[in-house]
């Protein structure tokens, strides 16, 4: 298919798909806005970050736009070689490695990206396209950090505000004839959820949160986790997305959230939480090598999940140029996404037949929101989700509730606040 044809579905869904099948990019504001009727996520506030403006060519596929002066410029390069002059100790020649097989993929899948002229237009004026209201201006209190507040006010409550189709109009000669449901609900260790076919606003405190419509969120610390598992495992997930808040210095450093050691994942209910038939259960790492080797020996076994491929997500900027060059050893600009497969209550051995095999190194590229914020990737997976259709999908350490799902962590609400959204002017 020509750039020409795809750009229109690219608008309407958010996801564009090059022609090398493996690769796609997604643009996170329209994949989101799908879920949404009356407001819609800001691209302003969804994209903070990396948009510059000046204009890569492929023939300078992976250099940045970042600028800085001759000085420092010389102080990263002898920074840069007095560590590369230490040895590689086993794990980083590991890690180096798999950086090196990996490269080539990436690489392809980026040029795919610098070639696709009409993308490239489209995704410079992300942050540009018209917004009506923003809510921001009725929100009164400020940013709630909701790991404080479960440990300060642990009986602190919601309001729940639902917009509920009258069932007693004619709804033939009054579509849009809607009644307004008010409930009381505790904030934390409570399945919260907005069951309807429209928008809701849940107000904590002082603030408003935007739930998408058939979404669910339940906010605990750990301990309370096991909250979700459902009496029986037919009303179990068959999709499973993990984020888990892993041991990260930065994080630690800039407080953007409290981190846990590995151990702690290991317990995580994930065989508990799986349908019947099945789930794909889709792992978030980072390309620290530490983590790939935990996944692979301790962790999945311990879910009971068998490996079955890896994505890569490959960060650009809105130019198309990387957010940073490809073979920075500490801060390459990608992370991968580790699949596998939960089997749920087997009747046989066979049951693993019935999982659709995943090809290794999809490439996803799109460019990246706040700090440590996923693209939503579920319509890429759908194919491969076992089970019931539409599927049960759950996120587990979510910092935003999607449609259809049930968010669980200690802040889902994170990216909910009206700050990120805008009000549609017909609503």
């Amino acid at each position: 298919m020509e750039d020409s044809q795809k750009l229109p579905l690219f608008h309407e869904s958010g996801i564009y798909h090059f022609n090398d099948s493996n690769t796609v990019f997604i643009d996170p504001v329209r994949v989101l806005n799908r879920s949404y009727n009356r407001f819609t996520i800001s691209p302003s506030t969804y994209y903070p970050r990396f948009f510059e403006s000046r204009t890569l060519t492929p023939k300078n596929p992976i250099s940045t736009t970042v600028s800085s002066s001759p000085t420092k410029r010389k102080l990263k390069k002898r920074k840069r070689s007095s560590k590369d002059s230490r040895p590689l100790n086993d794990r980083e020649q590991i890690a180096l490695q798999r950086h090196q097989e990996l490269r080539p993929l990436l690489l392809k899948a980026h040029e795919c990206l610098l070639k696709s002229n009409g993308l490239l237009d489209a995704l410079r004026s992300l942050r540009s396209e018209n917004v009506s209201h923003c809510l921001k201006e009725e929100c009164e209190g400020s940013e709630q950090c909701f790991v404080e507040l479960g440990q300060q006010s642990p009986d602190l409550v919601v309001t729940l505000n639902l917009r509920i189709r009258d069932s007693d109009k004619d709804l033939e000669d009054s579509p849009n004839v809607y009644c307004e449901q008010r409930s009381i609900l505790p904030a934390f260790n409570n399945l919260v959820a907005n069951d309807t076919e429209d928008d809701a606003v849940a107000d904590i405190l002082n603030n408003h949160y935007i739930m998408p419509r058939e979404s669910c969120f339940y906010m605990s610390d750990l301990g309370q986790i096991r909250n979700l598992i459902p009496a029986h495992t037919d009303c179990g997930f068959n999709l499973i997305m993990v984020d888990p808040p892993w041991e990260n210095a930065s994080a630690h450093q800039k407080s953007r959230y409290p981190t846990l050691p590995n151990r702690y994942f290991l317990s995580l209910p994930i065989k508990q939480l799986t349908h019947t038939e099945g789930a794909l259960v889709a792992l978030w790492v980072t390309n620290r090598e530490k983590l790939r080797s935990f996944v692979e020996k301790e962790l999945f076994a311990a879910w009971g999940v068998s490996y079955a491929a890896s994505f890569h997500w490959l960060k650009v900027k809105a130019n198309g140029s990387l957010i940073s060059d490809l073979d920075l050893f500490h801060h390459r600009p990608y992370e991968s996404l580790i699949l596998g497969y939960s089997p749920g209550k087997v009747k046989n051995s066979d049951n693993q037949t019935k999982f659709k095999p995943l090809k290794d190194d999809h490439v996803i590229m799109s460019i990246p929101g706040d700090y440590s914020r996923k693209p939503p990737i579920a319509d890429l997976l759908q194919e491969y989700i076992p089970g019931v259709k539409p599927p049960r999908c759950v996120e587990l350490f979510a910092r935003e509730v999607m449609a259809g799902w049930v968010a669980w962590g200690n802040e889902p609400l994170h990216f909910q606040d009206s700050r990120y959204f805008v009000k549609k002017m017909d609503s």
